[in-house]
C-alpha cells in the first residue's frame, strides 16, 4: 500500500472542480490556482492535477508539469560526465505545488509531489530530470527533503534526476 492510498483523497486532472475557496496561504499560488491555470491548460502550457476531498470534493491541493531544460553546464560535473554533449538536457517542471490551508500538515504535498515524479517518470515523452523553482526557503527545503539537488542555490531552482528515482524504487522492490 502506497502513502497516498491511506489519505482520504484521489488526484485527478484538473477538471470543472470549484477552486473559488482554494487558499494554501500563499497569495500568488492561490490566485494563479483560481484565475489562470485553466487557461495554461487550455493553451497546453501546463498540465494540472488536484487532490480531492473523498469527504467533500473540495480541492485539497494541487501541482502544475510542463516541459523544461536544463543546459547541461548547470548540472554537477559528475553528472554531466555521463550525459551525451548535448547543450541542454529534458526536463519535466514541477511550476506550483499548494495544498490549501484545511488540508496541511496531513503529507498532502509530499503525496502530490510523488504523484508528479511518477507522472514524469512514466511518460511517453522522455526527461532526464524533474525540476522546481522553490517559492522560498522553506519550499526549497521541502524538495531537498525529497531528495532534490540544488540546480542553482542563488534562485532555488532543484532537481532530481529521474534515473535517480527509478533505482531507487527497484532497490525498494
Amino acid at each position: 500500500m502506497n502513502r497516498l492510498s491511506k489519505l482520504p483523497f484521489r488526484i485527478e486532472p484538473l477538471g470543472r472542480h470549484d477552486r473559488s475557496g482554494f487558499c494554501s496561504g500563499s497569495e500568488p499560488l492561490d490566485r494563479y490556482f483560481r484565475t489562470q491555470v485553466s487557461q495554461d491548460v487550455r493553451r497546453r502550457m501546463t498540465a494540472c492535477y488536484v487532490a480531492v476531498s473523498c469527504d467533500d470534493a473540495r480541492v485539497a491541493g494541487f501541482y502544475a508539469l510542463s516541459a523544461a531544460q536544463v543546459c547541461l553546464r548547470q548540472l554537477p560535473q559528475q553528472l554531466q560526465k555521463k550525459l551525451p554533449r548535448y547543450p541542454v538536457v529534458p526536463a519535466v517542471r514541477i511550476g506550483r505545488l499548494a495544498v490549501d490551508r484545511r488540508f496541511q500538515g496531513r503529507g498532502l504535498g509530499s503525496a502530490l509531489l510523488v504523484d508528479a515524479l511518477f507522472r514524469a517518470i512514466n511518460a511517453d515523452i522522455a526527461a532526464y530530470a524533474v525540476i522546481v523553482d522553490a517559492k522560498d526557503d522553506r519550499a526549497a527545503a521541502f524538495y531537498r527533503h525529497h531528495g532534490f539537488l540544488d540546480l542553482d542555490p542563488n534562485q532555488r531552482i532543484l532537481f532530481i534526476p529521474l534515473a535517480r528515482l527509478i533505482e531507487t524504487s527497484k532497490r525498494k522492490k
